[in-house]
C-alpha cells in the first residue's frame, strides 16, 4: 500500500523532470540555468544574462507548448480512465461516443473555408461535442439507456461523422486544405500559443477537479449498474456527469492539439499496472503518467528530425507495441 502511494509523488517529479528536458531541449539549446533565470525573472528582480531570443523561445514557444502537451496528455489519459470505468470495458477509449470524429469535421469545415486557428478550435470543439449530444440522444430515441445502447449509439456517429470528414477530404484542395486537414487530424503542438492554453485551461480544469471528487463512485459503476443501483446511485446523473465531463476534456484536447491516438486507451492500462484498479488512486495517477507521456513524445516530436513529426505517428509507434505487452503480460497473470 505505501509503496502504492510513493507513485504519484514520483510521476510528479517524472513531470517536472520531462518539462525541464523539454524546456532545455530543441533546434535552439537553452541550459538549465538559463532556464531557471528566465523563469525566475518573471518573479524576482534578478540581473538580465541571457538573449532576447532565449527569453522569446521559453515564454512564446516552449512553455506554451508544453503546457499543451500537459493539459492534453492528462486530459486525455483522465477521459480514458472515467470511461473505461462506467463502461466496464478495458478496451473503450476517449473517442468512444464519436467526440473526434466530431472535432475532426468541425475543424475541417473551417480549413475548407479558410478560416483563421482560433476559428479552426471553436468548430472542432463545436463538434466534438455535438457528436456527442448525437450520441446521447439515440438512446432516448429507442427509450434504452443502457451501456451497450450508448456504445451503439457512439459507433453510429462515428460512422456517420466519419463518411462527413471523407467527403471534406474530397472537396478539400489537394495542393493546400487537404494537406492542412491531413496534418491536423494526426495531431500536432507546433502552433499552440499561451492564448490557445489559457482559452481551455479553465474549463480542463474544473472538469477534471469534478471528476477527481467523483471518482470513488466511479468505483461504484465499476461494479456493474444493478449492485450500484442498490447502494443508492443515481446511475443516470452520474454517469451524465462523467460522459460530459469526459467529452469536454476530450474536445478541449482535440481542439489545440488535434486528433492524438493511444494515450486515453493505453495509459490507464498503465495506471492500473502501478496502482491497481481502484479509481481513488488510479484517477491522479493517470493525469500525471499522461501529461509525462504526451511532454515526452512532444519532445520527441520537435527533436527526432528536421521537421516536425506528427503525434498520433509517435504514439502509435510507442502505444501499440506497449498495448501488446499489456495484453501478453495479463495473459500470462491468467
Amino acid at each position: 500500500m505505501q509503496k502504492k502511494k510513493g507513485v504519484l509523488g514520483v510521476l510528479i517529479l517524472l513531470c517536472l523532470i520531462l518539462f525541464c528536458a523539454g524546456m532545455c531541449c530543441g533546434r535552439f539549446q537553452i541550459t538549465f540555468g538559463e532556464l531557471a533565470a528566465v523563469l525566475a525573472s518573471r518573479f524576482i528582480d534578478i540581473p538580465v544574462t541571457w538573449s532576447q531570443n532565449v527569453d522569446n523561445v521559453v515564454w512564446a514557444v516552449r512553455l506554451p507548448r508544453l503546457g499543451g502537451a500537459f493539459f492534453v496528455g492528462a486530459s486525455l489519459a483522465l477521459s480514458g480512465t472515467v470511461y473505461q470505468g462506467i463502461f466496464q470495458n478495458p478496451l473503450v477509449s476517449p473517442d468512444l461516443l464519436g467526440v473526434s470524429a466530431g472535432a475532426c469535421v468541425g475543424a475541417s469545415l473551417a480549413i475548407l473555408n479558410g478560416w483563421p486557428g482560433t476559428v479552426i478550435q471553436i468548430l472542432a470543439l463545436a463538434g466534438g461535442l455535438v457528436a456527442v449530444a448525437l450520441t446521447n440522444v439515440i438512446p432516448h430515441l429507442f427509450r434504452n439507456k443502457s451501456n451497450l445502447m450508448l456504445v451503439l449509439a457512439g459507433i453510429i456517429v462515428s460512422g456517420f461523422f466519419t463518411s462527413a470528414q471523407g467527403l471534406l477530404k474530397y472537396l478539400a484542395d489537394p495542393d493546400t486544405q487537404l494537406a492542412l486537414i491531413t496534418f491536423w487530424t494526426m495531431g500536432s503542438l507546433a502552433k499552440v500559443s499561451a492564448s490557445d492554453v489559457l482559452m481551455i485551461m479553465p474549463g480542463m480544469l474544473v472538469c477534471m477537479g469534478i471528476l477527481i471528487c467523483l471518482r470513488w463512485r466511479i468505483n461504484l459503476l465499476a461494479i456493474g449498474e444493478v449492485e450500484a443501483h442498490s447502494l443508492g446511485v443515481n446511475i443516470t446523473a452520474l454517469r451524465g456527469i462523467c460522459i460530459v465531463c469526459a467529452t469536454v476534456l476530450t474536445a478541449s484536447s482535440i481542439c489545440i492539439a488535434g486528433s492524438v491516438g493511444w494515450i486515453g486507451l493505453v495509459i490507464p492500462h498503465l495506471g492500473r499496472l502501478l496502482v491497481g484498479s481502484d479509481n481513488k488512486r488510479l484517477v491522479p495517477v493517470s493525469i500525471f503518467l499522461g501529461a509525462s507521456f504526451l511532454m515526452l513524445i512532444d519532445t520527441f516530436a520537435r527533436n527526432l528530425s528536421g521537421t516536425e513529426v506528427p503525434l498520433s505517428i509517435l504514439t502509435g509507434f510507442i502505444g501499440a507495441p506497449a498495448f501488446l505487452g499489456l495484453l501478453l503480460r495479463q495473459k500470462r497473470e491468467i
